[in-house]
C-alpha cells in the first residue's frame, strides 16, 4: 500500500457543518478515503474513538447549540457571556483528546497547547510581540499583564500608555463577539461602537447590527459586565481605506506560507463580513501598495512571520491591519479556525493556485505524509 493511500483522516466536528463538509470535499477530491467524523458531543461527552494510522484534525466546537451550551454553560447561543468557562472546559478538553488520540496510536495533526494560547488574546499578542511581529501597542500583553477588573482599570491603562482610542476585546471571544472600540475626548466624553446588546436587566446579546453607546455610564457598565470573562486592550489603529471604506485583510497560512488572502471593507471599525462587512478588491490592494512603493509580498511575509510564531499549527488565519497609506502593517489576531473563506482559491506563487483553503491544507498533510518533512 503507498503511503497517500495509507492517508486515514479523521476531524474533530460538528456533522454536517458547512466547514467539515467542505474539509471532507477536499479529502475526496485528493483521491483519499473520506474523512471520517468524531462529533465535538462525543469528545466532550468522553465518547470519542480513534484508530491507530489516523491524522486527526480538530475544528471549531462553536457551530452546534448543544456543544456550545456544554462548554459555555448558557442556554442562548447568542449570549456574549460565558467565554471564560468556554476556554476552560474547551482546553481541557484538548488537553484529554490529545491524550486519546496518542494512546489510540493516531496523530494530531494541531499542538493543543498553541491553540490554547491561540485562544487567548493576551497571549497571543504576546507571543507575537515576543517573536518581533509588529503588533499594535498594549498594555494587556502577554502572561504576566495586568487582569481588567472593570472598566476603571480600562481607564487606569489607557491614561498610563497614553492611549485614547483602543479595542477592548474578551479574551477568548471570537466573530467580533463583546469587542467594543472604545474612544474618549476632552471632557470626559467616552463612546463605544460594538455589536454587543445590552437588554434592560443587564444581559448582553451578541446582534448583527453595530450601534453606538455614546455615555461613559452605558460603556462602563458594558465593560463590567464583560470583564470577569477576561479583557484584553490594544490600540485602535487608523487603517487603510479601500473605496471610501477602512480595509484589513485576512490572510491564511498553510505550513507557514501565506497561501489566501482576502480584504474585508467596512464603514464600522469592525470588517467581520458577519457585521456587515464585504469583501474588497485584492488587485486594489496590490495596486495601493505598490503606489507607495512596497511590495504585496512584504505584507504577507509580515502574516508568515506570526505563523511562525506557532510552528505546531499547520493551519492559522492572520488578521493584517494595514495602517493609513498602506506603508506598514501589524498583525491584529492569528486564528486557529481562521480558514472558512469559500469559493477562495490561492494566491498566485503561493503554492496553493487553483485550490481552495481546505485542499490547500490537505495538500500539504500528503506532502508531509509522503515525505517525511513539512513545507514550512
Amino acid at each position: 500500500m503507498s503511503p497517500v493511500a495509507s492517508l486515514h483522516t479523521a476531524v474533530v466536528g460538528n456533522p454536517g457543518s458547512r466547514r467539515v463538509r467542505l474539509f471532507q470535499d477536499a479529502v475526496r477530491a485528493g483521491g483519499l478515503p473520506g474523512a471520517r467524523v468524531v462529533p465535538w458531543l462525543d469528545v466532550l461527552q468522553g465518547r470519542a474513538e480513534f484508530r491507530a494510522g489516523e491524522t486527526v484534525r480538530v475544528d471549531t466546537p462553536g457551530e452546534d447549540e448543544s456543544v456550545d451550551r456544554l462548554l459555555r454553560g448558557a442556554d442562548d447561543p447568542a449570549r456574549v457571556e460565558g467565554s471564560r468557562r468556554w476556554y476552560e472546559r474547551f482546553t481541557g478538553a484538548l488537553s484529554g483528546l490529545a491524550a486519546r488520540v496518542g494512546e489510540a496510536g493516531a496523530a494530531l495533526v494541531d499542538d493543543p497547547a498553541e491553540t490554547a494560547v491561540l485562544f487567548d488574546k493576551r497571549l497571543t499578542h504576546g507571543r507575537l510581540r515576543a517573536a518581533g511581529v509588529p503588533v499594535p501597542d498594549s498594555p494587556t500583553s502577554g502572561p504576566s499583564a495586568p487582569a481588567v477588573r472593570g472598566w476603571a482599570d480600562v481607564r487606569t491603562l489607557m491614561a498610563g500608555t497614553g492611549l485614547r482610542r483602543v479595542f477592548v476585546k474578551l479574551a477568548h471571544g471570537s466573530s467580533a463577539s463583546g469587542v467594543l472600540a472604545v474612544e474618549t475626548a476632552g471632557g470626559g466624553r467616552v463612546q463605544a461602537t460594538t455589536s454587543v446588546e445590552r437588554t434592560t436587566d443587564g444581559r448582553l446579546f451578541n446582534s448583527l447590527r453595530v450601534r453606538r453607546y455614546r455615555t461613559e455610564g452605558e460603556v462602563a457598565a458594558l465593560v463590567d459586565a464583560l470583564a470577569p470573562d477576561g479583557l484584553h486592550i490594544e490600540r485602535w489603529l487608523p487603517k487603510a481605506s479601500v473605496g471610501g471604506h477602512a480595509a484589513d485583510l485576512r490572510v491564511v497560512v498553510v505550513d507557514g506560507r501565506a497561501t489566501h488572502a482576502v480584504v474585508r471593507t467596512s464603514r464600522s471599525p469592525m470588517t467581520n463580513l458577519h457585521l456587515g462587512g464585504a469583501r474588497g478588491d485584492l488587485d486594489a490592494v496590490r495596486a495601493a501598495i505598490t503606489a507607495t512603493g512596497g511590495r504585496f509580498t512584504d505584507a504577507l511575509a509580515v502574516c508568515e512571520r506570526a505563523a511562525a510564531a506557532f510552528p505546531g499549527t499547520r493551519c492559522v488565519g492572520v488578521d493584517l491591519l494595514p495602517a493609513t497609506g498602506w506603508r506598514r502593517f501589524s498583525v491584529g489576531e492569528v486564528n486557529a479556525f481562521g480558514d472558512l473563506l469559500p469559493g477562495l482559491t490561492g494566491l498566485p506563487g503561493g503554492g496553493a493556485e487553483g485550490l481552495d483553503t481546505y485542499a490547500a491544507q490537505v495538500a500539504a498533510l500528503l506532502r508531509t505524509r509522503t515525505t517525511g518533512t513539512s513545507t514550512s
